[in-house]
C-alpha cells in the first residue's frame, strides 16, 4: 500500500523547462558561451550548478563567478514562474486523487529551495506538500538517490512504500535507485525513449493518475 507520493517539480508539476532554457540562453550567451536551445534540452534534469560548470569547462569566462551565474539563472526562472504560473495539466487532479487516498505528499527537486517556495506560492499550493526538499546543496545530484531517500526519511516512510513522479530519465534513475515505485510523464518529444521502460508506469499526463492505476503499483 502506498503511503507517500513524491513529486519532482520542473517539467512535472510546472512547465518550467522553457523558462530554464530561456534563462540559460539569455545569461550564458552574454558571457560568450555558444549555447543553443538544443544544448539546453540535452541537460534536462541536471542541476543548474552542473550545467553552468559544464558550460564553463568548454567556454570559460572571468567576468563573474559561477555562483553568480547560477543565481542569475535561478532568479530569472523565478521571475518567469511568478509571471506565468505554468501548472502542468492534471496537477490539481493528481493531488486530489492522492489526498483522497490518504497518501502523504512531498516534493523532491534538483532546483534550489527558493524556486520550490516560489512555485508553491505561485500555484497557491501552500500546505499541500508535507515535505519540500531541494537537492541543490547535496554532494550528489540526481541520478543519485540522495534527495529521494532524504524525503522518505523526513516523512518516516520506507521508499518501497512511496511512489516518485518524474518527467526526466535522470530523475527516474534516482527514484529507481531509491527503490521507490515510479511513474514517469516525459515531455512528448522524448516520450518514445526506450529508457523510460524501466518505470513502473509511463503516462501522457498527470490527468491519468487514478485509483485503479495506484492500486496496480
Amino acid at each position: 500500500m502506498l503511503e507517500a507520493a513524491v513529486f519532482d517539480m520542473d517539467g512535472l508539476m510546472i512547465d518550467s523547462q522553457p523558462y530554464w532554457q530561456t534563462a540559460q540562453l539569455e545569461i550564458l550567451s552574454t558571457l560568450g558561451v555558444p549555447i543553443t536551445r538544443q544544448d539546453t534540452l540535452q541537460t534536462t534534469g541536471m542541476r543548474v550548478d552542473e550545467i553552468v560548470q559544464l558550460c564553463y569547462d568548454t567556454s570559460p569566462w572571468d567576468s563573474v563567478s559561477r555562483e553568480e551565474v547560477c543565481q542569475a539563472i535561478v532568479d530569472r526562472v523565478i521571475e518567469l514562474v511568478n509571471q506565468h504560473k505554468p501548472a502542468m495539466p492534471g496537477l490539481e487532479h493528481a493531488i486530489e486523487v492522492f489526498r483522497k487516498r490518504g497518501v502523504r505528499l512531498a516534493i523532491a527537486s534538483s532546483s534550489p529551495l527558493s524556486l520550490i517556495t516560489a512555485t508553491i506560492e505561485a500555484l497557491k499550493l501552500d500546505g499541500v506538500f508535507e515535505v519540500k526538499m531541494s537537492g541543490a546543496e547535496l554532494p550528489y545530484a540526481k541520478p543519485h538517490p540522495a534527495v529521494y531517500l532524504n524525503v522518505c526519511n523526513a516523512l518516516g516512510v520506507q521508499p518501497t512504500r512511496a511512489v516518485a513522479l518524474e518527467d526526466s530519465f535522470i530523475g527516474l534513475l534516482a527514484a529507481k535507485s531509491a527503490q521507490m515505485k515510479t511513474i514517469v510523464i516525459p515531455e512528448s518529444t522524448v516520450a518514445n525513449d526506450q529508457r523510460f521502460l524501466i518505470a513502473d508506469r509511463q503516462l501522457n499526463s498527470l490527468q491519468e493518475i487514478s485509483d485503479q492505476l495506484l492500486e496496480s503499483l
